[in-house]
Formats: C-alpha cells, sequence, structure tokens
C-alpha cells in the first residue's frame, strides 16, 4: 500500500477522507522514549470505526448479500453506526441502528442527522449498556428479510480487515520502528486488526490491549462502566475478533482514570473520546519504565467532541462519583512533567 500517507488534492465521496490519520507527538522521556497518538478522530465522523464500517459493506456486496436499495442494520454505540450511516447515505441503503441510551446524546443525533433509523431497546433515562440485548434485536430484524444484512461488528471478520490500512500508515510513517502498540479491546477489530497485519510488515513489538474495569475480555470481575464503544460487558460475548494470540499483555482501565486523562489531555490543546482515555492513560504511566529510545503509539479511536454532556461536563461527572481532582492533578503533573522533554 505505498502512498498510504497521500490524498488526493480534491475527492468525490466522503468515504474517500478515510484514512491517512496524523501520527502526534504527546510526550517525550528524558531518556528519548517518544508516545506517539494515531489521532483517528481525523476520519470522518471522528472515529476509527468507519474504517471498519465501510469494510463490512464492502464484504457484504461481495458476497451479494447486500444490493441496490438494500438495509443494513447494526447493533451500535454510536460510532460505528456513525460510519455506517455515512457508508449507506452515499451508496442508496437504508440504515437501522439498534442503540441504547448509555450511548452518548450526540452520537445518536449524529446518526439521526444523517438518514439513520434508530430503534431502542431501552427505556428513556436508562443508562443500561445493553449490548447483548441490542444484537439480539438486530440478528431478529435481519433474520429471513431479502437484501438486508446484519453486519454483526463483533463477529464479522471484515471488521478486522478494515484496520489493515492502519498498519500500513504507521509502517509508512514511523518507517518500521515501533516498539509498543496500545489500543482499546472492545470488538477487537482496531488493535488486532492492525496487529495482524502490522506483524506482516515488521517484527519485534508489543501489543497491549486495554478495556475498562468491569469488562470482561480479560477477566472479571464484571461491573458497569461508563466508558463507551470500547469492552466486553456482562451478558455479552467476547467477540470472534478478539485474538488473545496477538496481544501480549491485558489491562484494565477504571472509569476515573480514563476520563481524568482525557480532562488533562484536553488542557493540552486535544480533545479525545472516553475510551482513548483509558488507552492514554496506560501509554502515559508507562513511558518513563520503558528502554530508552522506546516509541510508542497508542490507537486514539474516538475524539472528545462528542463528551461534552459527559466526561468534559462537571456535574454529569460529580452525579457518578468520577471526578476525582486527585486523579486529575496526578496526571496533569505526569503530562508536564513528560512534555518538557519534547
Amino acid at each position: 500500500m505505498p502512498g498510504a500517507l497521500q490524498r488526493p488534492a480534491v475527492v468525490s465521496r466522503v468515504s474517500d477522507l478515510i484514512g491517512r490519520t496524523p501520527l502526534l507527538e504527546l510526550a517525550t522521556t528524558e531518556t528519548g522514549s517518544r508516545l506517539l497518538l494515531k489521532l483517528e478522530m481525523f476520519n470522518p465522523t471522528g472515529t476509527a470505526k468507519i474504517r471498519m464500517a465501510r469494510a463490512m459493506v464492502d464484504a457484504a456486496e461481495a458476497a451479494g448479500a447486500l444490493r441496490p436499495g438494500g438495509r443494513i442494520i447494526e447493533s451500535t454505540s454510536g460510532n460505528t453506526g456513525l460510519g455506517l450511516s455515512v457508508i449507506a447515505a452515499e451508496r442508496g441503503y437504508t440504515f437501522t441502528a439498534v442503540v441504547d441510551h448509555h450511548a452518548c446524546v450526540d452520537k445518536l443525533r449524529g446518526m439521526k442527522a444523517l438518514g439513520t433509523e434508530l430503534v431502542y431497546v431501552a427505556d428513556e433515562g436508562s443508562e443500561e449498556l445493553a449490548t447483548a440485548a441490542r444484537e439480539e434485536l438486530a440478528e431478529e430484524m435481519a433474520r429471513g428479510q431479502d437484501n438486508t444484512v446484519f453486519t454483526e461488528q463483533h463477529n464479522n471478520p471484515a471488521n478486522g480487515v478494515g484496520y489493515f490500512p492502519v498498519a500500513h500508515e504507521l509502517h509508512e510513517a514511523l518507517d518500521g520502528r515501533l516498539d509498543v502498540l496500545i489500543g482499546a479491546v472492545g470488538t477487537g477489530g482496531a488493535l488486532c486488526g492492525t496487529s495482524r497485519e502490522l506483524a506482516r510488515l515488521m517484527s519485534g513489538f508489543t501489543v497491549v490491549g486495554v478495556e475498562p474495569k468491569g469488562s470482561i475480555a480479560f477477566g472479571g470481575p464484571a461491573h458497569d462502566y461508563y466508558q463507551s464503544g470500547t469492552g466486553t460487558p456482562e451478558g455479552a460475548e467476547i467477540g470472534a475478533l478478539v485474538d488473545f494470540d496477538l496481544i501480549d499483555e491485558g489491562v484494565k482501565v477504571g472509569d476515573v482514570e480514563a476520563f481524568a486523562t482525557c480532562r488533562a489531555v484536553a488542557r493540552t490543546g486535544l480533545l479525545i473520546g472516553g475510551s482513548a482515555g483509558g488507552v492514554v492513560h496506560v501509554a502515559l504511566t508507562r513511558l518513563s519504565s520503558l528502554p530508552p529510545g522506546t516509541t510508542v503509539v497508542a490507537l486514539v479511536n474516538d475524539g472528545g467532541e462528542k463528551y461534552m454532556d459527559t466526561v468534559f461536563n462537571d456535574e454529569w461527572m460529580r452525579e457518578r462519583g468520577l471526578l476525582d481532582s486527585g486523579v486529575e492533578r496526578e496526571i496533569d503533573e505526569l503530562l508536564t512533567k513528560l512534555r518538557r522533554n519534547r
């Protein structure tokens, strides 16, 4: 995939803007180790998941399961739905998103603005993450319907394939010099898809998966969490794309630490999403202990603009016991110290 970082000066479709996202050096150590953020919010819809949304639709079309005038159905907490909304709008498909109220309101509004039909599995006012119920309903709605596909992101191989270009972009941008790749583990598509393809291009790098405390992919105990679009809640099956053979280490990060990191990073001028906060927290707290000259890449799969009513809202955070000025101050101090070395 030569020239992965180059884009035509003029494109004709929104999906032509997918990929070629930048790397930002957030922090460095005195020993020359550096933390680079792969800023996937520079994709259309502000998220990495439009990459796999396009790949899943491409695969359905290639298999003959989706034809002109067809319908796409997916269970989503928001970002996958936003990606599918764009692809469906471009290609003339109807898209139905099965959702719950755990999703950020702006994601739901965005899907609706793009012409998507929203079907809720929970009553308004409930913040429960209803992944299993969403998937059951989506599968039921698609069953037996002609020219209708349930893209089933958690078990769709095309999800992982959609992230292969990320590996090529990283390899090209860094001339193959990458030591640690850190990313969130939800469906497994982004981290495992990227690392699978990256292993074809280079060797010697370590993969660290991050999930919220309360998620079960790396073991229990299970409990509710507020980081959206990531993890495997109790009652949901671990996605088929989560390949533990590709993940060298699994780490859990609590909501308090993840969101405090988002808020600290925002004061550097960058807005990142809640699950990205967990990924960056792991990267920041480990950077100084790594061997000199280590290059760490953190996959920032979501921007923070969709979280003004949640992560960046003091009242919302305080009501849920998530606002901790001490934790936030510690991350601020660590980030300030590491940024002095740049």
